[in-house]
């Protein structure tokens, strides 16, 4: 459905490149999770894999068009974005927020009509913040932020939903609370999702499929139970790790157990 097919970029101020050679696929009703440590390329393979960027080499492809063949509204339309973080100009209420997902399927200067109002409370609903409906956007919570984020990625009635580091800065319970949204998300209305982050455990819990990045490369990708393992997390984070399934939630946990780093012993 949404494929980077060995692509390479670089932001053309040392000529190195951020991704080199990556080849990333996320097939229809998936999670697909990105995994690495800071400064792998993570952000910059969802750029690509949303459009906001071209490779420098390789391509894109959506359902096996290149991504630089459609416009921007097009793509808005099958691929919706939630970033790490938020920050607004002004003060919008939640609804203004969500409502703004609808940008992409009106036209030129035409406002929200009684359908868009329908479908923005609608995933309002489907994330759980219906009753921040009215409120600042700005007054609310980390994670009621996440979610109102989400909402209105949800309103652009994209089938593909591309998320970065979506609990970083999140205390535990709304870590949780992202997780259940995205499975239900998945579950219940066939949302495509890929995210990025650095969170083992949550990978683990949501995540079907995985992609390990280190300085740009790909050193392992595959089912999570294949790909999650000692050997992999070591080459990934120089860390030693016990990798268990969890007899409760039935996923697998990541225990690190000591770094592998020479700085770590010193």
């Amino acid at each position: 459905m949404l494929r980077a097919a060995d692509v390479s970029f670089d932001y053309g101020e040392t000529g190195v490149p951020v991704l080199d050679g990556v080849a990333a696929e996320l097939g229809r009703g998936q999670i697909l999770g990105i995994l690495g440590p800071n400064g792998s390329g993570k952000t910059t393979l969802l750029r690509l894999l949303s459009g906001t960027r071209t490779p420098t080499s390789g391509d894109v492809l959506l359902d096996g068009t290149p991504l630089r063949r459609l416009a921007r509204r097009a793509l808005a339309q099958r691929i919706a974005v939630v970033p790490q973080e938020t920050h607004l100009a002004f003060d919008y209420t939640v609804m203004e927020m969500v409502l703004m997902g609808r940008h992409p399927h009106l036209g030129l200067f035409q406002i929200e009509g009684p359908a868009d109002i329908a479908i923005a409370r609608d995933a309002l609903r489907a994330t759980g913040t219906a009753q921040l409906e009215a409120r600042q956007f700005n007054t609310l919570s980390g994670g009621e932020k996440q979610r109102v984020v989400i909402a209105s990625a949800l309103a652009q009635s994209s089938d593909i939903l591309l998320l970065d580091e979506p609990t970083a800065s999140l205390d535990v319970g709304y870590q949780l609370e992202i997780a259940s949204l995205l499975l239900r998300l998945n579950r219940e209305r066939g949302v495509t999702i890929a995210v990025s982050t650095h969170d083992l455990n949550f990978a683990a819990s949501v995540c079907q499929r995985l992609v390990m990045l280190r300085a740009g490369r790909v050193i392992a990708t595959g089912p999570t139970t294949d790909v999650l393992t000692p050997a992999h997390i070591s080459a990934l984070y120089d860390v030693t790790a016990d990798v268990q399934v969890h007899a409760a939630s039935g996923h697998l946990i990541v225990v690190p157990i000591a770094s592998g780093r020479h700085d770590a012993t010193s």
